[in-house]
């Protein structure tokens, strides 16, 4: 763009080289589209966002795992953006969205853009206010000038407009890396939540001991079981699967037991339309308390700048089919069972080995319902462990 920021090489010679962001340099989305600005990449197609709420358009625009990947000899990359933050009125202002630097494969630097536009949201209304501001960039500095394979993992938060590469040497999309894709499905905890960056999410942490390529499609509050995401994953290829079910079906209250069976069923029959052999793992969820034995809905306080959630349901209506965590634990164990009779690739992983009542003892989750960042990492080792060493992933 001609309104791009150019600042002298090092030593001197003219402006950096300009590269536009195309599809060729992105994994880890489902679908691009192009804006005034340059390119929003998606985590969900066109066809399954007009289908959409939107909450989970939103959601789906917000880049966990996505990356920017590219072989280059720069030793300056600047990546400029516009990004969307989302504040919510009275409460304390989210952390900086982190854009994380990997040189072949090891990190290599953190950064923010500055500038971007904000959206304050007032959650007694759920009136919103656009404030707009300008075009901001991400620059890292100080690489070695040999070639050298590159990845910007973009934050899991915000919206983020990808204008432009700038580096000080040409670069190209990076070649194919012939790992297996793993394809995952889940809820706020797998798309982020209180990580401490991009690749701290346990689902990057997972892939990079596991050595796979990730898409993550974790869609915070909306791992509801959706038709149209089904249908995604179903049209999207992978080599290994993952869906992590049951808490945001627990704490929106979306369903009674009767329903819920039937639709972790159809769902699987959606995703084996595509995928027929491919192994499939289903994650029943994580220890956490205020859901165990008591029903959703669950409702946010916020007191004292700190946000807390809570479960407001009768545990005595579990009886008569309202979701807990134990009852969807139970049926999932029951379902995947039944049908891995006539499904030789299809497997289950109790969640509370992933996060489990000790694991809470030690790493409380700070909100009630998602873990901090030590939290992400238990969580990410010990499914590298338990479930890339398991019958699922060979």
């Amino acid at each position: 763009m001609d309104d791009l920021p150019q600042h002298p090489s090092p030593d001197g010679s003219p402006g950096p080289i300009t590269t536009p962001v195309g599809p060729e340099l992105l994994r880890g989305a489902l679908e691009v589209e192009r804006t005034d600005h340059g390119l929003l990449p998606y985590r969900l197609p066109a066809r399954a966002r007009r289908q959409a709420p939107a909450d989970v358009t939103e959601v789906a625009a917000q880049p966990a795992g996505v990356r920017l990947a590219f072989r280059t000899r720069a030793t300056t990359v600047a990546l400029d953006v516009l990004a969307m933050t989302t504040v919510y009125r009275g409460a304390p202002r989210p952390p900086d969205a982190v854009y994380e630097l990997l040189v072949d494969g090891r990190p290599a630097g953190r950064a923010v853009a500055d500038g971007g536009n904000v959206r304050t949201v007032d959650v007694t209304t759920w009136a919103e206010v656009l404030t707009p501001g300008p075009p901001g960039t991400v620059r890292f500095t100080g690489l070695a000038a040999t070639a050298k394979d590159v990845e910007i993992w973009l934050p899991y938060r915000g919206v983020h407009e990808l204008i432009a590469l700038r580096t000080d040497a040409p670069v190209e999309p990076a070649p194919d890396t012939g790992r297996r894709i793993w394809l995952h499905h889940g809820s706020s905890i797998s798309h982020g939540s209180n990580a401490d960056g991009p690749t701290g999410t346990w689902p990057a942490l997972a892939a990079a001991r596991a050595g796979v390529e990730l898409v993550n499609l974790g869609f915070s509050g909306n791992a509801l079981l959706d038709p149209f995401t089904a249908r995604a994953m179903r049209d999207t290829p992978a080599d290994l699967i993952s869906l992590k079910i049951g808490i945001n079906l627990v704490n929106h209250d979306v369903m009674r037991l009767r329903a819920f069976t039937a639709a972790v069923h159809g769902f699987l029959d959606t995703l084996r339309e595509g995928h027929p052999t491919t192994p499939v793992l289903v994650v029943s969820p994580l220890h956490c308390p205020i859901h165990e034995d008591t029903p959703g809905p669950a409702a946010a306080d916020l007191h004292d700048g700190r946000l807390r959630f809570r479960a407001l349901g009768d545990p005595a209506e579990a009886a008569r089919g309202r979701l807990t965590l134990r009852v969807v634990r139970d049926e999932l164990a029951r379902i995947t069972a039944a049908r891995a009779a006539d499904d030789a690739n299809l497997h289950h992983l109790d969640g509370r080995t992933l996060y489990g009542e000790a694991d809470f003892a030690e790493f409380p989750l700070p909100d009630g319902l998602h873990p901090d960042a030590d939290g992400h990492r238990r969580i990410g080792e010990r499914f590298a462990a338990r479930a890339f060493g398991s019958a699922w992933a060979r």
